[in-house]
């Protein structure tokens, strides 16, 4: 399986300036070993918001795979819930027949 390529912020950006300084796509991206689309979305990221662009790390992700794993724990515990309720019931329902019979 191939690696995926991850690249710095600064290098992100110096990529970015050599666009603006007027070279174009075709070169920068052959001179960079990196596909157009990849620059484009890189340029659109940083036209968006430069002071967040490339917050690098996925710092986002991890703290969407820390509210995945805590939403899965709220669910197991509302299923333990939901079956420790039935179980209680089940148990006052015999409890109230024994003392019935009693």
């Amino acid at each position: 399986m191939k690696k995926r390529r991850t690249f710095t912020k600064d290098f992100k950006i110096s990529v970015i300036r050599e666009l603006e300084n007027g070279k174009t796509v075709a070169q920068v991206c052959r001179e960079n070993t990196i596909h157009p689309s990849t620059l484009h979305r890189w340029k659109r990221e940083y036209r968006e918001n430069p002071q967040i662009a490339f917050g690098g790390n996925g710092n986002i992700s991890k703290l969407n795979a820390k509210v995945t794993e805590y939403e899965r724990i709220i669910g197991q515990q509302c299923v333990e819930i939901d079956f420790l309720k039935k179980a209680l019931l089940s148990l006052e329902t015999k409890l109230a027949e024994y003392q019935k019979i009693k």
